[in-house]
Parts: C-alpha cells; sequence; structure tokens
C-alpha cells in the first residue's frame, strides 16, 4: 500500500500551545468544580467549530474546500477516461479506482493539513472486510487512501445521480444496493458476496450506515456480518478519531485537529455461525 511510510506528521503548533496554556489552569483561587465545568465547555466549545477562531481562520477552510473540490474534479474526470478505455476489463477498472482514491485521497488530505498518525498499518494489506467508523467527510478521504488496491466499496443506487464522481464510482466496478428494499438488499449482498470471492477483492464499509454528529459510535448495520459469513473474509475494524473534530457533519468549516487511523487486529470468521449473527454484531462495535 501506498502508506507503508507513513508515521506521524508534524503536530500543528497550535495544539500544543493549547495544552501548554492550559496545563496550569487549576489555581488555588479557583475551585476544582468550576474548573471542570470550565473545562468541559471549552471542550464542548472545540467540538462545535471553534466560532472563536476568527473570520481569518473560516476564509482559510473555506478556501482549502475549494481547493480540495477543484483537484478532485481534476483527478475524478482525468480517471474517468481512464476508465472508459477499460470498459472491457473489470477488474482493472477496480484496481484503477483504488489507484485514484490513493492519489486523490492522500492530495486531499494535504491540502486540507491535518496532522496524521497511522498504527497498526501491518493489518491494511489483508484480504479482508475493512470496516470505519464515520463522523465526517474526510472520513471518505481516509478510506479512499488508505484501503488496499484491489478493494471495492458499496454504496446506496443514487450514488449514480452524483455529478461526475457517481459516475466513476459506477465505471470503476464499485458495488450499488437498493437500500429501500430488504428484499432486494439481500439480493444485493448475495452479489457482492460472490463477486468478493471471485474476484479475489477486500471490501470497505461504513457498518453505521450514516455519519455520527458527535463522533460518538451509532449501531451497527448487519450488512457485513452477513458478508464475512458468506465470504469468509476476516473482519479489520479502522478507528479513525479526530475528524469529527476536523470536519464536522453539515459544516463548512474545516480545523487543523490532529487525527489518528488505527487499524486493529483481524477478527477471524471462519467459524462464526449464521444464528449468531446478532451476537458478532455487538461483539465487532
Amino acid at each position: 500500500m501506498e502508506n507503508s511510510g507513513v508515521g506521524m506528521f508534524l503536530r500543528n503548533g497550535r495544539f500544543g500551545s493549547y495544552f501548554d496554556a492550559n496545563s496550569g489552569i487549576k489555581s488555588a483561587a479557583t475551585p476544582p468544580r468550576k474548573v471542570a465545568v470550565k473545562e468541559r465547555k471549552m471542550l464542548e466549545t472545540n467540538d462545535l467549530g471553534a466560532e472563536e477562531d476568527g473570520w481569518f481562520v473560516a476564509m482559510i477552510s473555506w478556501a482549502r474546500i475549494v481547493v480540495c473540490f477543484v483537484s478532485m474534479m481534476f483527478t475524478t474526470f482525468k480517471w474517468a477516461m481512464i476508465m472508459v478505455v477499460l470498459l472491457p476489463w473489470p477488474y482493472q477498472r477496480i484496481r484503477q479506482g483504488n489507484i485514484y482514491g490513493h492519489v486523490t485521497g492522500k492530495m486531499l488530505m494535504w491540502i486540507l493539513g491535518n496532522p496524521i498518525k497511522i498504527e497498526g498499518a501491518e493489518y491494511s494489506s489483508e484480504r479482508a472486510i475493512y470496516i470505519s467508523n464515520h463522523a465526517s467527510p474526510i472520513d471518505i478521504f481516509l478510506v479512499m487512501w488508505l484501503t488496499p488496491t484491489g478493494t471495492i466499496g458499496i454504496a446506496k443506487k443514487e450514488i449514480i445521480f452524483y455529478p461526475l464522481i457517481g459516475q466513476l464510482y459506477v465505471l470503476a466496478n464499485h458495488l450499488r444496493i437498493d437500500r429501500s428494499n430488504p428484499t432486494v438488499a439481500i439480493e444485493s449482498m448475495k452479489e457482492v458476496a460472490n463477486a468478493i470471492v471471485k474476484n479475489d477483492l477486500s471490501l470497505i464499509i461504513f457498518p453505521e450506515g450514516t455519519r455520527s454528529k458527535n463522533g460518538r459510535l451509532l449501531p451497527f448495520k448487519k450488512g457485513f456480518v452477513h458478508l464475512a459469513l458468506q465470504t469468509r473474509r476476516p473482519i479489520v475494524p479502522i478507528v479513525l478519531t479526530g475528524t469529527h473534530r476536523a470536519w464536522r457533519k453539515g459544516s463548512l468549516h474545516v480545523r487543523p485537529a490532529p487525527i489518528t487511523v488505527r487499524y486493529l487486529p483481524p477478527i477471524r470468521t471462519n467459524d462464526w455461525a449464521p444464528e449468531k449473527l446478532g451476537d458478532y454484531v455487538r461483539l465487532v462495535m
């Protein structure tokens, strides 16, 4: 994988000075309870986007988002042309889709400028079902960049209507499901499982099914366990920390919060039994 040499990026000095400044906040003149309340309010303000950053920081944030959008449109258009040429070769389109993700995801994270620490990278090249928590648009950039070549994704069928991105998704031979119809969704999952086994692929999926607003883990859908039972692929959890502070759901404010990407050891599924499906969902959570 392209991230094999990735370590800790230099931390933003602003965060270091923030913690240094607060290291001596408890003084003899300040009651402990008041300090606790003050610290909690400070953390809540940080999580809500840090309005105190001011207009200058907001303008930098908007500029980063615009540059991300323009850059992504450029790489998407370029790889769309490659995909059209590769129409007769589905697996090559999957591979090119992954290369697009590695290049574009890494580029977008570089533009955003968040310090990133990656842990457990030795588990990042498994043929597996990768699952990740989801609280920010940044999560998508990270999994594009850090999932291995030979990985497909699953999205709702409506993604085809997203300009350029949706068409590239389909051209890259990634899979879509109809979430509005449970019967059709189950059949779609069977097709996904067959494609994974037949082509020796990995899968990336967000088991919560939607983004969390506050970074807390939402209940898992059962689809990834169904796929594990049908493919016997191990499950590799990817824990993303700090992305909801860096770019909140529904916000246009990107902050330089540090991010940690942690791969956990694979969870083997060879001996899993269908009747314990609910237990496996709780186990992985």
